[in-house]
Parts: structure tokens; sequence; C-alpha cells
């Protein structure tokens, strides 16, 4: 049987080395930039070909528009509209990076906790500027909720800050472990499809099944992703008391 976790090695495709630090051209920057390239296409289509009557291509692009609206006023408010720019490429890098992993012999950028750290490091840092830019020392409520005893509040303070510094670690955890998990399980099912010879018709039946539930939960990890930043946007915006 195949080693299921070989398919999450990253290979460099152009070795490039400045300074001493390896900054080589790998098979995770190349599939980050056909996803780039994806979305920029489809912008692009959306803005040259826009029609009062939408075909396909614009009908995708409009629901997916009004979801990430809607995803962004539910959560963060009206103050939270200007930023449904960054939310909406945000959704749209993290969802085609993972339904571009379902190809064979494609490399899943999000099932590296490089990658998601990355993204939800880079998230935690915004919206914490953006929080104290936005309400400047009373961003600190944040860490005591209204009504907290005086007796606690010092407990209750370490608590919340704990559960505030744990985010970029919870966030980007939860995309790359359930994309490493459903791919390492479909590899090694896959594996027992080729090992079974006619009767491997039962795994694959099943690896139909779990094809199927894996693009479910690249869609949902793309939405569970950008609704949290969504939150945690409007904890900086709107300061929750």
């Amino acid at each position: 049987m195949h080693n299921p976790l070989a398919q999450f090695t990253v290979k460099p495709l152009i070795d490039i080395k400045i300074f001493g630090y390896d900054i080589s051209f790998t098979n995770s920057s190349l599939f980050m930039c056909v996803t780039l390239l994806i979305i920029c296409i489809m912008c692009l289509l959306q803005g040259r070909k826009g029609r009062v009557v939408p075909g396909r291509i614009q009908m995708i692009n409009e629901l997916v528009y009004d979801m990430v609206v809607n995803m962004v006023d539910s959560t963060s408010g009206k103050n939270g509209l200007p930023y449904v720019p960054f939310i909406l490429s945000l959704y749209l890098f993290i969802l085609l990076c993972n339904l571009s992993g379902m190809l064979p012999g494609a490399f899943t950028v999000t099932s590296h906790i490089t990658i998601t750290f990355a993204l939800a490091i880079f998230i935690f840092c915004s919206v914490t500027i953006l929080g104290f830019i936005k309400h400047g020392l009373h961003y600190l409520k944040l860490f005591l909720p209204e009504g907290t005893p005086i007796v606690l509040m010092p407990l209750m303070f370490i608590i919340e800050l704990f559960a505030y510094l744990a985010r970029p670690v919870s966030l980007s955890l939860r995309l790359a472990a359930n994309m490493t998990a459903g791919h390492i399980i479909l590899k090694v099912i896959a594996s027992f499809v080729i090992m079974a010879g006619f009767v491997g018709i039962f795994p694959f039946a099943l690896l139909v099944v779990l094809d199927g539930f894996e693009i479910f939960i690249a869609l949902l990890q793309a939405y569970i992703f950008s609704i949290l930043t969504c939150v945690y946007l409007s904890d900086a915006l709107n300061l929750h008391e």
C-alpha cells in the first residue's frame, strides 16, 4: 500500500536560493498561483460580460457574492460591509484550494498548517490592530465581559486573553486537520480497491461516497473559516460588551 502521507510532500519545482535561504517555487506555490489565476479570471469575466440576465458563470459569481455579503452583514453588521472584498477573496481562495486538492495528482494546499496558520495569523493581527485603531484601549473590554465581579476580573481576563490568543491556532488547525484527515482516508481506501481486485468493488463504492462527502467538507471548511473571520471582525468593529 502506498504511503498515504506522500501526497502532502512539498516538492521544489524551481530551486531558488537567496543569501542561503531556500525560497524555491514548489508544487504548493504552483497550486496557489493557479488558484489566484482562476479567481482573477472569474472576476474579469464577471466585469467584462456582466448582463442583466446572467449566464451560468455570472449566476455562480453573483450567488457566491450574495452569500458572502449576507455572511458579513449577519455577523459583523453594516460596519463590516467595507470588508466584503477581503472576505470574498479569502473564501474563494480557501474554497478553490480545497476543491483543487480533490483532483487526481493535485496538491492540497490547505492541508499544510504553515499555509492555514499564515492566513489565520494575518487575520488575527489585522483584526487586533483594527480593534485598537477603532476603540483604542477600550478594546481591552473584550477580555472583561460586562457585569464581571471585581474579584473574578483577574481570572476572567486571563481566561478571555488565552481564548483570544488561541484563535489563530484553532482557526488554522481546524482547516488543516479536516483536509489532511479526509485525504488520508481516501488514499487508504483507494489502496484497498487496488489490492482487493474484483472484491474491490465494495470499497470502491465507499470511496465514491466519501469523495462526495469530502467535497462537502471542502465547501463547509471554507465557509467556517470565512464566517469565523467575520465573527472576529465583528468583535473589532462592534466591541461586544
